[in-house]
């Protein structure tokens, strides 16, 4: 066993004694040693529940022959984050996670990993992690939370931030936006629409490293707690079987995840964490992969914010495996992955189908014939940049019109509440990428202002930081190369015209290339003071956006 190095023998006696310190008996050293990484905190509302998680892990791992040893993660609460400084920590919190779990089970080799997150950053850390250490893994997340009820209807986190804008306008009063305050979100869970937190937890599903529910299963039902203890028992089936987390995420698992991605609408984050995971499997995926796996999947299902459904909805109309089976059946699935259950794909699907055809639509009702999200590529984006096509409206799909360059998330918002965005705008934010930033923040509270205020209908947003998976309108994220790699983006001046077309894939400055290459030679990159510390270290390290903002490699 691979705990051995730190158990077994005379040279070991000291570290027996330190174990038997923390309680353990003789038969539980003789045992294999699970690890559990619990991200349990008192400031995110999914995961102020991962302790009970965590104990019914333990139960699993005792049941079926192992000790389980619990140690912490970090996590950022991105909605708490949104919208000041905060924000540039959340991204880079990433790379904190994965290398602290390597720290944790290096330090301390364990026999095998169970990973308890549920949101944003938290989840595809912890998949790095699994991925970098190749130890047999398994995933638990803590589940959705439930929709709360305002005005007598459906609502999620998002309708708070878009509250913001309609506030400004005058269509909501002071009882509308304390009810809203008050019961949008009703309790522990990951947000309740396909937001990135949900979106990570279904590609962890997806992917085969979830077992199936791990995605969709609210946080407050029972069946969420024996879904931990059956990811308990099942990883020393996996130790067993010598099972390892690269054994499943190979380029056909991949390729299953980014086609669950498309057919759910999920957020624009799973195109920024899902290379980064394929890279530390030793794997590439790049825009242009995505794109065709996008174009080649029908989108299927409408959460919110781009619909009204939530991922409680979901879960009753048969969770990811409905959405697996159906893709499984058009032929658009690699059938013989790998999964956690020990079982393939294929095999994991046998009996399943979808409970509800308004929920879950069929490919002949699909809501468009390709993905939830769209590559574009052009003289503004020559790496690319990413839309969420599924909640963008009709009429934005394509789009022309002036620039209205910020140079800060700050300054736009102000703009956008001072009434400074007229219908037909193209607003820039840049400066705001993985280096730029940095920490590339996400820009609900803007995207959602202009939702919120009618804008969408009208006014695109265009930006080489990213969006919220609870942004939605015609809002392009992670333009590459960002502002401050000297892209194209920091180039542009208020009134230049930009074309967006979202059918074709395009996303261009309309401005002469003699005129360009005199701005280019006069351009300085805007350098922003951040503290010393974390955030310095990170911007000297990352890549570009359309590389999954991973750090370079060491020379």
């Amino acid at each position: 066993m691979r705990s051995d190095q730190m158990k077994a023998g005379i040279t070991r006696l000291p570290h027996r004694s330190l174990f038997k310190a923390a309680g353990l008996t003789d038969e539980e050293l003789d045992r294999p040693i699970i690890g559990i990484v619990n991200s349990q905190n008192d400031l995110i509302p999914g995961h102020l529940h991962l302790g009970i998680i965590t104990e019914a892990v333990k139960a699993g791992v005792r049941m079926a022959g192992g000790t389980p040893l619990a140690f912490p993660a970090i996590g950022v609460c991105d909605g708490i984050a949104m919208g000041h400084d905060g924000m540039r920590y959340s991204l880079i919190s990433r790379e904190h996670i994965a290398d602290s779990v390597e720290i944790m089970a290096m330090a301390h080799p364990f026999d095998a990993l169970v990973f308890v997150p549920n949101c944003d950053k938290i989840v595809p850390g912890m998949l790095m992690a699994a991925l970098r250490l190749n130890i047999p893994s398994i995933f638990i997340s803590g589940g959705p939370m439930l929709p709360g009820l305002a005005g007598g209807r459906k609502v999620t986190l998002s309708n708070t931030f878009e509250a913001v804008g309609e506030a400004r306008v005058g269509r909501l009063d002071a009882a509308q936006i304390k009810e809203l305050e008050d019961n949008s979100c009703p309790g522990c869970g990951s947000c309740a629409g396909m937001f990135t937190a949900n979106s990570m937890n279904c590609m962890t599903e997806a992917i085969g490293l979830g077992l199936p529910g791990n995605g969709t299963i609210p946080a407050v039902h029972a069946g969420r707690v024996r879904l931990a203890k059956q990811a308990g028992m099942k990883i020393m089936q996996l130790l067993n079987r010598n099972i390892r987390p690269r054994d499943i995420v190979t380029r056909e698992a991949l390729h299953n995840a980014l086609s669950a991605d498309m057919a759910l609408g999920c957020s624009t984050n799973t195109v920024l964490h899902l290379p980064a995971i394929a890279h530390e499997a030793g794997l590439s995926l790049n825009p242009r992969d995505i794109d065709a796996i996008s174009k080649a999947t029908p989108h299927l299902v409408k959460l919110s914010p781009a619909g009204q459904d939530t991922l409680a909805d979901l879960e009753r109309a048969g969770g990811v495996p409905a959405v697996l089976k159906l893709l499984l059946d058009y032929g658009l699935l690699k059938k013989d992955c790998l999964t956690v259950t020990g079982a393939t794909l294929e095999e994991n699907l046998r009996g399943v189908s979808a409970r509800d055809p308004e929920v879950i639509r069929g490919k002949d009702r699909a809501y468009s014939q390709d993905g939830g999200l769209a590559m574009l590529w052009g003289n503004l984006a020559p790496d690319g940049a990413v839309v969420k096509k599924a909640a963008v409206l009709p009429e934005m799909m394509t789009h022309q019109g002036p620039a209205r360059v910020f140079d800060s998330e700050e300054d736009c918002l102000t703009a956008l509440l001072g009434d400074k965005i007229r219908p037909g705008d193209v607003i820039v934010v840049r400066y705001e990428g993985p280096k730029g930033g940095p920490g590339m923040r996400e820009m609900l509270t803007p995207t959602s202002a202009l939702a919120g205020m009618g804008l969408d209908k009208s006014v695109a947003l265009i930006t080489d930081g990213r969006f919220s998976g609870a942004s939605r309108g015609a809002s392009i994220g992670h333009v590459s190369p960002e502002a401050a790699s000297g892209g194209l983006i920091a180039l542009i001046r208020e009134g230049d015209r930009i074309s967006i077309d979202i059918p074709n894939n395009r996303l261009e400055l309309l401005v002469e290339e003699k005129t360009l290459d005199e701005r280019r030679a006069a351009w300085k990159p805007l350098i922003k003071p951040v503290p010393d510390g974390y955030l310095k270290r990170y911007r000297r390290l990352v890549t570009s956006a359309n590389t999954g903002a991973v750090f370079a490699e060491e020379k």
